[in-house]
């Protein structure tokens, strides 16, 4: 395994200095433009974390590989056919990678984008996203197994994760600005 993915490994941990330089110009622009320090640390590292959680697993996907392409279309098959013929471990790491594709973006999405706030949509959009994923590795013919067992479990894995960061998906209002003494003085006048 550390043959096939040690260098998407390596590259993620190498970027990690990078994100979290991200996560602080990030908030820095943010702040400069007037949003409150806390909300422009939140985003920022919402955004960033969505990114780098979820850029690795396309990369592994998405890594062509030397042999014929496959597709299962009936749900559950594949997934059946990998429990019959395949060692635990290997179901395991399987299905756990699946369920951790969408994750970052399962957790984060709704910490920064109130709108995702909801298992059943980031069920959804992991979904959408997985679907793209399989379909492009058909396509490309990436020498993959294009499965919708992979999507259920993307998806699942999204909507898992995004109940896991239920007690953060309040969202911080930043107060108004102050009235301008300019926009007052007009006001009576």
């Amino acid at each position: 395994m550390w043959q096939e993915w040690g260098g998407v490994v390596l590259a993620s941990v190498a970027g990690l200095p990078l994100a979290v330089l991200a996560v602080l110009v990030l908030a820095g622009w943010r702040r400069r433009r007037g949003v409150p320090a806390r909300l422009a640390r939140r985003h920022s590292l919402a955004e960033v974390a969505m990114v780098v959680g979820t850029v690795p697993w396309i990369w592994m996907i998405l890594t062509p590989r030397r042999a014929p392409r496959q597709t299962w279309l009936v749900p559950l098959t594949d997934l059946a056919n990998q429990v019959l013929h395949t060692p635990p471990v290997e179901v395991a790491v399987q299905a756990g990678g699946n369920l951790l594709v969408f994750a970052a973006l399962g957790f984060f999405g709704p910490i920064r984008f109130p709108a995702l706030a909801g298992p059943v949509r980031l069920l959804l959009l992991g979904a959408a996203g997985s679907a793209l994923v399989e379909t492009l590795q058909y396509v490309l013919d990436l020498g993959r197994v294009s499965s919708v067992d992979d999507v259920l479990l993307n998806a699942a894995g999204a909507a898992l994760a995004s109940l896991l960061s239920r007690p953060w998906w309040r969202t911080e209002v930043p107060p108004p600005p102050p009235a301008r003494a300019t926009l007052g003085a007009a006001a009576r006048r």
